[in-house]
């Protein structure tokens, strides 16, 4: 094996072999796994949040894969209607043109071409991350294939009655020129105002109860007057109640609109008096169907004033229009006062433009007899949402659904299979000919398709069955259909998850998968959402690979949407990253990936933890070195060839007398370990596995097990079956361990796996094939575990006073022990060797009961002493001198932390978790002072008199 670790040497070779090979296809047998992709969108690149997810997909595709599961990973895109159809404009405009310049097949065209540059993108990513997804059924949801399903679907939907077309208010985007769903709608409170406007009683003077000829209205929009139809007051309200009925003059516009009475209005807000404009506001067209009032449109698609308002005031942009209402109204003394205001704002979550309340003919899916069937399928326990909260959000959003909008006016997307003749008549079929069949309409009859796309979560709720063939039956629909297990983020609980519950049991007859796995979001260190804005963005390769300083300068401050923030973000990226990001390789970032995986809302990421486990990549692969060198090695088993003593006998069992307590108690941790591991995985807490891991392999393996081996196998006094007994246990546990870490780590454990399965009698050709580690195989072993407990206490406690005396490591020094019982003496004596070993010992002598023993430093094992004499070791006047600095140093520091946490100010002002870490820092210099303090005490002790 190569000295160091390298992992830009050996990444892209294994992938390429893994895939050359087919072995990421399903194997035909054994229990159906399936996951089924969230699938990206090609609208860049994968992010963060991907990387994660797919980390926790591929790690329970490779654990099922070597449980002798029949796994698919369905890996696929996106077309991501309204986010790639921006992407492509913006292109277009860098280049002069614009998209009403040109054809839709051309603009579509050029989408496609961007969609080959992007799709090519995601797919090198996915394979640097080291994805086992079945590549031969890669799929795209515009595809011929999917494309024949959604249409499939709305047609059978259609003709059931579960879809039409009306005219309603839609989420519209003036910008984009598209309806949007709610949940594209992104609502955020902005400063604004409320203006209070006189509106005359028609026909002359009427007394109000307050004296006044007029009523007065508030609202926050006197842009949209010349669209009421209404003033309504709550019926209870008494200072309107004579009033109700009465009809009122509309300022500027002259027409006559009544006074009515709704429930709706409320009474404390403003004046309790409010227009009502049913063709731009949810709540004003809700009391418009309730009184039958008209609905008047003021607004162009583009939200400029429409040819129905008064001619001065037409082709105006509605906040211009808003500027010359209100002048025009404060010249005509109708402003009886204006406030600020706070309101809730919503915007496109992809424009970021204020959407309008839009009257507009849509396509809408009838949800209800949808939604109830999805509803019972999770209250049934059909599908199970982990952690179980998150059921809690899909029923709240699932009871309440209103329908569905499905139609977007973009010409990126699956068109709608809808047709009209030049009455406007609508005709809905899978192709033309089929509307014609289906009508009895000849040639003569001219139709024309309808111009608007489907929502891109219509084509995306069909993915679990479209993908794997629907509505063709097929043997890998029937096989993998339904998934095992969906992992996606919370925030899509309702973009997507409930969407395909509801299509997978209306079209399947069974839901989509049986457990729903949500993950938290990733965020920066400090807890905040990772934007472009913010500057905080890591690119997933950029840890795999490493980017240096200007490289990752260059990346985060280009294609700002706000220019004004590129000093700040470059300076902020110098001041965290001065050189760059290192190298760290894939199992590392996915081994973090699983490590921060916890049932949290979010997730913290930092750059340290992922450096930490880098040097576990070193740690494994130094002490796989070890071990390969250690078994190919001859001199350490004289007179039998290393790797023949291994293979020569039952790779899983050595004769019992010749293995050593260090042998069957690492047989036995294993063990232990892959119980943690299976209970976890089954569980989907990958933090657990991952911890479970890292625990055996760093402290168990590498620095307990490795070095006891080193007493036998370098002791030539050593019994040739104890020493082929520990090898064949050293060649067992790492092989073994290979097949344990490679869900999580699969590129090192591969590269280790493929040196230390000869060793171990073990043939084939990856890891990835091989069977999981069977916990049974390697079962517990109380005794050997009890007296290894016993050998690491006594070397801790060893170690515990050289740190305490700071006594150098590599000084051998002699331990008394005191009040040893029979069975100390005994594991003394035939421990003896790992004893000194481990714990640098010159010797090791029980004192007699009621012996003398000299000035020592002491560490207590059970009811044992350990005693090392100091007299000699360390030069006590210089050991004072030292501590005497430490506990000075700590005591200040102390000080000085404490008066900021007794500064209210600060207290007050700082972040909380900057306070937290403050009161936890005095918490450890207050541990750290005290340690000082006894340690001070005891080397005093040394001095002469």
């Amino acid at each position: 094996m190569d000295k160091v670790y390298a992992p830009q040497d050996i990444e892209r070779r294994i992938y390429e072999r893994w895939e050359s090979r087919g072995w990421f296809q399903p194997s035909g047998h054994g229990t159906p796994y399936c996951i089924m992709i969230p699938p990206p969108n090609v609208t860049g690149t994968l992010h963060m949040g991907h990387a994660f997810q797919h980390t926790l997909m591929d790690t329970l595709t490779r654990y099922q894969r070597m449980r002798g599961s029949d796994t698919l990973w369905q890996p696929g895109t996106d077309h991501a209607g309204i986010a790639t159809q921006m992407v492509v404009e913006r292109q277009l405009n860098a280049q002069g043109l614009r998209r009403g310049e040109m054809s839709r097949e051309d603009f579509v065209a050029r989408v496609w071409q961007w969609k080959a540059q992007s799709g090519g993108t995601i797919a090198a990513q996915m394979r640097r991350l080291g994805d086992s997804v079945d590549w031969s059924r890669d799929r795209f949801t515009m595809d011929p294939d999917l494309s024949r399903a959604v249409i499939e679907v709305f047609v059978r939907l259609y003709d059931e009655g579960l879809i039409y077309r009306g005219k309603r208010l839609v989420n519209w985007d003036p910008v984009l020129l598209t309806a949007l769903s709610d949940l594209e709608v992104q609502s955020a409170e902005e400063d604004g105002q409320i203006w209070h406007i006189r509106y005359p009683f028609a026909g002359g003077k009427v007394a109000a109860a307050d004296g006044h000829d007029y009523v007065v209205v508030a609202t926050t929009r006197p842009e949209t007057l010349f669209g009421d139809v209404a003033v309504a007051v709550n019926p209870a309200d008494e200072r309107y109640q004579a009033l109700v009925g009465r009809r009122l003059t509309l300022p500027l516009a002259g027409r006559e609109v009544p006074l009515i009475a709704d429930d709706y209005v409320d009474a404390a807000f403003g004046t309790g008096a409010v227009k009502i404009t049913p063709a731009h506001d949810f709540n004003d067209y809700e009391v418009g169907l309730r009184h039958a009032l008209p609905q008047i449109s003021v607004f162009t698609a583009r939200a400029t004033m429409a040819d129905n308002v008064p001619e001065r005031f037409r082709g105006l942009d509605r906040f211009e229009a808003r500027r010359r209402v209100v002048a025009e109204l404060t010249d005509a003394g109708l402003i009886e006062r204006t406030e600020k205001h706070r309101a809730a704002i919503p915007r496109g979550d992809r424009s970021g433009a204020a959407l309008e309340p839009y009257l507009t003919d849509q396509w809408y899916v009838k949800i209800a007899p949808l939604a109830r069937p999805a509803i019972e399928a999770v209250e049934s326990g059909r599908t199970r949402f982990v952690p179980e909260n998150w059921a809690r959000t899909y029923f709240e959003w699932m009871r309440n659904i209103k329908d569905w909008c499905v139609s977007r006016q973009l010409w990126w997307g699956h068109r709608i299979p809808a047709w009209y003749d030049s009455a406007g008549r609508v005709y809905v079929g899978r192709d033309e000919a089929e509307v014609r069949r289906r009508h009895g309409l000849d040639a003569s009859v001219a139709l024309t398709q309808d111009n608007d796309v489907l929502d891109t979560w219509f084509s995306s709720a069909l993915w679990p069955f479209a993908t794997l063939g629907w509505p063709q039956s097929n043997d890998a629909l029937m096989r993998f259909y339904p998934g095992s297990v969906l992992i996606t983020g919370f925030d899509i609980i309702f973009f997507w998850v409930a969407r395909m519950m509801m299509m997978g049991l209306k079209f399947m007859g069974e839901v989509p998968f049986r457990d729903v796995y949500i993950t938290g979001l990733i965020r920066d260190e400090h807890g905040d959402k990772m934007s472009k804005s913010k500057g905080n963005v890591i690119d997933p390769l950029d840890i795999v690979d490493g980017i240096d300083l200007e490289s990752l300068v260059a990346k985060r401050t280009s294609g700002l949407m706000q220019p004004q923030l590129e000093p700040a973000i470059e300076k902020a990226t110098r001041r965290q990253y001065p050189q760059g990001i290192p190298a760290s390789g894939t199992d590392a970032l996915r081994f973090t990936f699983a490590a921060l995986a916890s049932p949290s809302r979010d997730i913290r990421f930092d750059l340290a933890r992922v450096a930490g486990y880098r040097n576990f990549c070193n740690k494994l692969w130094n002490a796989a070195r070890f071990v390969s060198l250690s078994l190919e090695d001859p001199a350490s088993a004289p007179g039998v060839t290393a790797p023949a003593a291994v293979r020569d006998s039952p790779a899983a069992h050595a004769p019992d007398a010749h293995l050593s307590v260090a042998d069957r108690w690492i047989s036995a941790r294993f063990g232990r370990t892959l119980t943690a591991v299976d209970e976890a995985l089954r569980n989907y807490r990958f933090d657990f596995a991952s911890s479970a891991l890292y625990e055996f392999t760093w402290y168990d393996f590498c620095d307990w097990y490795l070095e006891m081996t080193k007493v036998v196998l370098q002791d030539p006094q050593a019994p040739a079956e104890a020493r082929a007994a520990t090898r064949r246990t050293l060649a067992r546990l790492l092989e073994a361990l290979q097949r344990a870490l490679h869900p999580l780590m699969p590129f090192i454990t591969e590269e280790i796996w493929q040196r230390a399965a000869p060793l171990a009698g073990v043939s084939g050709e990856t890891v990835m094939l091989q069977p999981w580690p069977q916990a049974g195989d390697f079962p517990a072993d109380e005794a050997a575990e009890r007296e290894a407990r016993w050998i690491q206490s006594v070397v801790l406690g060893v170690r515990q006073i050289r740190g305490e005396v700071n006594i150098s490591p590599g000084k051998r020094i002699p331990l008394l022990i005191r009040d040893a019982s029979a069975q100390d003496l005994d594991l003394i004596e035939r421990h003896r060797a790992w004893l000194e070993r481990l714990a640098g010992l010159a010797s090791v002598t029980a004192l007699a009961a009621g012996a003398a023993a000299p000035q020592a430093a002491v560490a207590l094992v059970g009811g044992m002493s350990l005693l090392v004499p100091l007299a000699g070791l360390i030069d006590a006047r210089a050991e004072v001198e030292r501590l005497t600095k430490q506990l000075a140093k700590t005591q200040a520091d102390l000080l000085k932390t404490r008066g900021r946490l007794d500064n209210e100010s600060f207290v007050r002002g700082a972040p909380p978790q900057v306070v937290a870490a403050e009161r936890e820092r005095v918490a450890e210099l207050e541990r750290s002072a005290a340690a000082f303090s006894a340690q001070l005490a005891r080397v005093r002790e040394l001095l002469p008199p």
